[in-house]
């Protein structure tokens, strides 16, 4: 039957969580690849308009690995609630709940779509489930945040948003994490939106301090057709040393350094200056990052990838690239 819970409580304790060990396959190779997760970490993801971010969002939805899914989306145009929905396979839906509140509402209904989806996420989780928590978008809740403070007659300090903005965005993203010994966890996935391109606006700097690891959507990248449109360089987890062995580790470390080369090098290439054999880390940049990009496309409509490391160095092998150290 229905059940009464406060919506705004306190994280659990820090040293009751459990540390983090075990990683997870969300079948999205660039991901799996350069920003491993492990359950009960929180990503970020840092995202412009119009690049791709519900998509991958809806990618991240599908994982196997979660028991129960919870959705909340914040802010959200009505129309685009019924396609991310249709995202969704018909199978997944039965273990997923769905909290929204639409731009058009209250800033009190978003801020509360968002505490709301975490409270369920809590549910399940003292349940002893495996949570999976997608909240589009952060930003959105921020927003209504600072609209309710300023209401109340606080003054906006940073780029017009007032100090408890700052304070909300903690105390809500702590809820997510490792639960206590006996509970489950809660797997995080929380998108920002980027304003204007700009990585440094107050929101992603304040985010990006709180979560576990962050996944950068590039509009560069986008423009190349290249989906999802992660820029490899600038994302990182910071659990990559858990969710990875040793070897695997070295493996997307090298891959990630050649990625870097290759982009840092494209206005050279394009203007004619390459000249194969002059450098040898460059010739293998040049080598491999094209087939590595071709491999790591992936849409919404594609299937999950089980495994992206052996995907990767079979597409390497077929290209006849080899790169040390080998995947195991």
């Amino acid at each position: 039957g229905p059940m009464e819970r406060a919506i705004a409580t306190s994280a659990p304790p820090a040293l009751a969580r459990r540390l983090l060990s075990q990683s997870v396959s969300t079948g999205v190779k660039t991901i799996d690849l350069f920003t491993p997760l492990c359950v009960g970490q929180r990503l970020g993801i840092f995202a412009g308009s119009g690049v791709g971010k519900s998509t991958l969002l809806g990618m991240l939805a599908t994982a196997n690995h979660f028991n129960v899914v919870v959705v909340g989306l914040v802010g959200e145009r009505g129309r685009e609630v019924r396609e991310f929905i249709e995202l969704i396979p018909e199978a997944r839906r039965n273990n997923m709940i769905i909290v929204v509140s639409t731009g058009d509402e209250s800033a009190l209904l978003r801020r509360m779509a968002a505490r709301t989806a975490m409270t369920v996420a809590e549910h399940f989780r003292d349940q002893g489930d495996s949570v999976l928590l997608v909240l589009d978008s952060v930003t959105r809740f921020a927003l209504a945040c600072r609209e309710i403070a300023i209401a109340s007659g606080e003054p906006p300090v940073s780029r017009g948003f007032p100090p408890s903005v700052f304070a909300d965005l903690p105390r809500l993203l702590e809820r997510a994490g490792p639960g206590p010994a006996g509970a489950g966890d809660i797997t995080g996935v929380f998108s920002v939106l980027i304003d204007g391109d700009d990585h440094n606006d107050p929101i992603a700097d304040a985010v990006r301090g709180i979560v576990d690891g962050h996944v950068v959507l590039d509009r560069t990248v986008a423009a190349q057709g290249r989906y999802p449109a992660i820029n490899i360089p600038m994302s990182v987890s910071r659990l990559a040393h858990v969710a990875l062995s040793a070897d695997r580790q070295a493996f997307a470390n090298r891959l990630r350094g050649l990625v870097a080369r290759f982009e840092e090098s494209r206005d050279l290439r394009q203007m004619g200056g390459y000249q194969p054999g002059v450098d040898p880390e460059l010739d293998a940049a040049v080598a491999i990052v094209p087939p590595l990009y071709a491999t790591l496309n992936q849409s919404g409509a594609d299937p999950a990838c089980p495994d992206a490391f052996k995907d990767v160095a079979e597409a390497l092998k077929r290209q006849s690239a080899s790169v040390e150290p080998s995947v195991r």
